[in-house]
């Protein structure tokens, strides 16, 4: 059983030191920051009514219209990094850009194709996240983005297969699982390198559900 535990939105923002060159302290323009919202929330072909994307070259769009990500992971990444002031926003819901944070799954539990009932909309894994330098400077911290990356505490998006309105607590019904063998862990196995076998490679790219920019990166 798969639930909601909490819903994210962001607004963009900008912020930093324009004299500075360093990665965690100069200036960017993001909707990282998500804040968590009470009740109904609209969802359309891009994802929540409301939420903000400023990158949208490489943010947003149909296959990557809502972030998801595992509250399980949270503990976690709190005990790796302890240096973190967690009572002045430390590594919890919304903490690494999501705009759904889910009990219940993982990235070994959930696959590529996956396709979901929650409220109203109808919901299909198209990719896993692929961690952007927008983390380590989020955190401040320089090697945090590659730390995601080999964790594969990645997260995964949603692209939106049918329009409608979600809440909190609300539980993600599986409806279809097209491709069992292709966890969005697997996934990332193969993108990343730890998983090197050309066929799983090839296999990968001839998900009809994948991201066409996760295609491309695999060529």
């Amino acid at each position: 059983m798969i639930t909601v535990e909490s819903i994210q939105i962001g607004r963009v923002r900008t912020e930093g030191d324009p004299s500075v060159r360093d990665l965690t302290r100069r200036v960017w323009t993001t909707g990282f920051y998500k804040l968590p919202v009470e009740g109904e929330v609209d969802v359309g072909p891009l994802g929540l009514v409301g939420d903000e994307v400023a990158d949208t070259r490489h943010h947003g769009g149909p296959d990557k219209a809502l972030l998801c990500y595992a509250a399980s992971h949270y503990p976690l990444w709190n005990d790796e990094y302890p240096e973190l002031p967690s009572a002045s926003a430390g590594f919890s819901a919304g903490g690494l850009g999501e705009n759904l944070t889910v009990a219940g799954a993982d990235e070994s539990g959930v696959c590529i194709g996956d396709l979901f009932r929650l409220g109203s909309c109808q919901l299909q894994i198209s990719q896993p996240r692929q961690p952007c330098w927008k983390i380590s400077r989020r955190w401040a911290i320089k090697t945090f983005t590659k730390r995601v990356t080999q964790s594969g505490r990645t997260g995964w998006y949603f692209r939106v297969t049918a329009a409608g309105r979600i809440a909190s607590g609300q539980q993600l019904e599986l409806i279809d699982r097209p491709h069992p063998n292709w966890s969005v862990a697997r996934a990332n196995d193969v993108m990343f390198g730890r998983e090197v076998d050309r066929l799983a490679v090839f296999e990968l790219m001839q998900l009809s559900p994948l991201a066409e920019s996760w295609k491309r990166d695999l060529a």
